[in-house]
């Protein structure tokens, strides 16, 4: 296959969650809000589909327990 079509066509089977490995059509991620600032320290990004980002975002803001 060619190279172009085989990423269009990765592309269109969405995005790998770094989390828990489901491929969605959309991932999201907070790089900074209040004191969480990812913008300025050097790391590996990682993208989580709509359910793990609830439940990290609930573990980092305290909400539920790790």
């Amino acid at each position: 296959m060619h190279a172009m079509s085989q990423q269009m066509t990765e592309e269109s089977r969405g995005q790998e969650c770094d989390f828990c490995g489901d491929r969605v059509q959309a991932v999201r991620r907070v790089a900074l809000d209040r004191e969480y600032d990812r913008l300025q320290k050097a790391h590996n990004e990682l993208y989580a589909c709509s359910q793990c980002f609830e439940s990290k975002e609930k573990r980092r803001l305290g909400l539920e327990r790790r």
